[in-house]
């Protein structure tokens, strides 16, 4: 003992020093760099919403008010911005969750008894061959492919409708001339029901891509699932037809259509013919439109439009919003385009021009489950769950800095709405 004391006040002094140093400057770079690691936090958020309570059937009530738009400036830094996702935001792991990323989750709120949720899903395919059907195969099943945390915030909404991108059937041909056909086995259905699905939209162009038989044989088993169908049917009259929910005490109409092919393929359904309701020339949808409003306290024009793999709008799609909601429609929300377009505002009613694909392929491309919340007083509001769809999978973007890139991206992409920096939907309002 006596040679080490005489050591550490000779030789041993600076020796120490310089092991203190670097221990600390160690644990230094170890905090820098899990700060700037924005892993994706994969525990297990509270359950906090009500259960699903709806029948499909039309009820009376008494009349919403108007829905009320919120003005809000955005925040400076989510303003604008079109950037692609980063590999930082596609990044995911098994680290225990940060401060920073428990404090910006986006969860699905308690909402007050007499509130009804809306939950808006894009693009979906589960044909049997597709990138995504067969990585799920390999990875174990639908919640590991898909964010836990977003299947059960799907499951908690009054109802969740998704656009059902494919036929499902084990009969019928790929139609001729197409590129991309997509047919599902019938046992995949349960997909469906496990992601809380109350409302199939089939209002688009591969619904019918293994021909007649097989689309009614979508019809069919969609029923046998306890899911609802709309834009399409056995003829004009059920395709036309909304789908009307009733919960809490009002009555909300889905009125589905499709103007997106091109070169059109996918028949128009007739008096006596199977097939969708279109609206390339929008008076019949309009008229729809109208008839639901006498009918529901609340109108959702869903419709499958614009040009692929573009956040450019086409004057159509601006042009038909209007008139949706000319004819009583109190919200637009789009499909078809497999990346999310942008937010805009008409007459205090919000247009979601597309909602991209939710899971679809391989591509990286941010997404979204919109969250459309009606009160008992008759205030509609609108919130986006950021996503991501990458590497076939689609997951919940948490942390702060991650939501902000998101948040950015769809305000640099949209017209006259604008997200706040909690992915709240507000109408913007411009600097004078």
């Amino acid at each position: 003992m006596k040679r080490f004391r005489e050591w550490m006040h000779g030789k041993g002094r600076p020796v120490m020093i310089a092991v203190i140093l670097l221990a600390a400057f160690s644990i230094i770079f170890m905090y820098f760099q899990e700060e700037r690691g924005g892993k994706l936090w994969t525990g297990e958020p509270q359950a906090t919403a009500t259960p699903k309570s709806l029948e499909d059937s039309i009820i009376g009530g008494d009349r919403l008010t108007a829905p009320e738009a919120t003005d809000t400036q955005p925040e400076e830094d989510t303003q604008s911005g079109t950037d692609a996702p980063s590999e930082e935001d596609t990044q995911s792991g098994t680290d225990a969750p940060s401060e920073e990323d428990t404090q910006s989750e986006t969860d699905v709120q308690p909402e007050a008894s007499g509130t009804v949720c809306l939950g808006f899903a894009g693009d979906i395919c589960l044909d049997d061959d597709c990138a995504v059907m067969r990585h799920m195969r390999k990875a174990g099943g639908l919640e590991n492919v898909i964010d836990k945390r977003l299947i059960r915030k799907m499951n908690a909404y009054d109802a969740m409708i998704i656009n059902n991108e494919f036929s499902i059937s084990e009969q019928g041909s790929p139609m001729d001339g197409k590129q991309y056909t997509f047919r599902s086995s019938p046992e995949n259905v349960k997909y469906l029901k496990q992601l809380g699905v109350d409302v199939a939209g089939l209002a688009n162009n591969h619904v019918y891509d293994y021909g007649k038989t097989a689309f009614l044989d979508t019809l069919k088993y969609l029923k046998k699932a306890d899911i609802a169908v709309v834009g399409a049917g056995k003829n004009a009259k059920q395709a036309k037809k909304p789908v009307y929910l009733t919960c809490k005490g009002k009555t909300i109409a889905i009125v589905a259509a499709t103007r997106a092919e091109k070169y059109i393929m996918t028949p128009e359904a007739g008096k006596n013919s199977p097939g969708v309701f279109r609206t390339y020339d929008d008076t019949a949808y309009r008229k729809a439109i109208r008839k639901a409003k006498k009918k529901a306290d609340f109108v959702v024009a869903y419709v499958h439009w614009g040009t692929e793999y573009s956040t450019e709008l086409e004057d159509v799609q601006r042009q038909q919003a209007m008139d949706y909601i000319d004819a009583g429609a109190d919200a637009v929300v789009g499909a078809h385009t497999h990346c999310m377009q942008g937010i805009g505002y008409y007459k205090g009613a919000p247009i979601f021009y597309s909602l991209g694909n939710f899971w679809f392929n391989e591509k990286t491309l941010y997404t979204t489950v919109l969250e459309l919340s009606i009160s008992e007083e008759g205030k509609l509001t609108a919130k986006m769950q950021p996503c991501i769809q990458k590497d076939k999978e689609t997951k919940l973007l948490t942390g702060k800095k991650k939501i902000r890139k998101f948040v950015k991206y769809i305000n640099g992409i949209s017209t006259s709405g604008r997200l706040d920096k909690n992915c709240n939907v507000c109408k913007l309002v411009k600097r004078q």
